[in-house]
């Protein structure tokens, strides 16, 4: 055997080992959502051109679907109540956000003694984890201090009452820097959501009046450009180990 062949089968067997690492076994009871090769069991953004993905054996996104209608990710089935675990992970953080919100435990934003609401400006992308085929009930991924994990449809509508909006703010920040894997487990039964990052509970469960009855669930698209630039954080991200088990 030459040595160019022997270098490029060792690079192949690299490339399966690299493979190897990010398929994680399916716990029991559970099923696969992603196979790891295609986007089989999704549905692809009508025009969306090629920027969802897979790329190494997980699901990459660019945030610059080119779709007119909704640039989301979707599952093909719709689910009632469900565990899903899924791993994601930043994979930049090209945008500056300014205008980034001090959020306190109860979900409101703290203010300066002048009363207007303290922001701060940092790196930023987003993204989140579409519950029963709504926008509204996400879980969220980003940057914030507050951590990933809140449902910021619900926490911000003036209409939620008090202890809902509270009790969809994360209780602590548990997400791994940028560039590194993290691990949702979401757990949507009736009415009530609860979110483990990381194996930290980080929204205890919580009852959400007007979550849907079911839906199918979603990968987050979020941001867009302006001459060139990012205007607003961008999903700049990778999934991968998507599995759900029907409750």
């Amino acid at each position: 055997m030459s040595r160019s062949i022997r270098l490029l089968t060792a690079a192949a067997a690299a490339a399966l080992g690299l493979a190897a690492t990010v398929r994680a076994e399916v716990p029991p009871g559970f099923t696969s959502l992603f196979n790891g090769k295609d986007l089989s069991g999704w549905v692809v953004p009508e025009g969306d051109n090629g920027h969802w993905k897979v790329v190494d054996g997980v699901i990459d996104y660019d945030a610059e679907s080119e779709s007119k209608k909704d640039r989301h990710l979707w599952t093909e089935k719709e689910y009632k109540d469900y565990t899903v675990t899924v791993e994601w992970r930043l994979k930049e953080t090209p945008f500056i956000n300014p205008r980034v919100p001090y959020i306190l435990p109860d979900g409101t934003h703290a203010r300066d003694i002048a009363g207007k609401p303290m922001t701060m400006a940092l790196p930023d992308s987003d993204s989140g984890i579409l519950t029963r085929g709504s926008m509204r009930h996400q879980v969220n991924i980003w940057c914030w201090p507050i951590g990933s994990g809140e449902m910021y449809g619900v926490r911000m509508d003036p209409k939620t009452p008090p202890e809902v909006r509270a009790g969809v703010t994360p209780r602590t920040q548990a997400d791994n820097p940028v560039g590194q894997w993290n691990r949702f487990e979401i757990t949507v039964r009736g009415k009530t959501l609860t979110v483990v990052l990381n194996g930290k509970t980080v929204i205890p469960p919580v009852e959400v009046p007007d979550l849907p009855d079911s839906g199918r669930i979603g990968l987050q698209h979020h941001g867009g450009k302006k001459d060139g630039q990012w205007a607003s954080p961008p999903s700049l991200i990778q999934f991968r180990n998507i599995a759900v088990k029907e409750l």
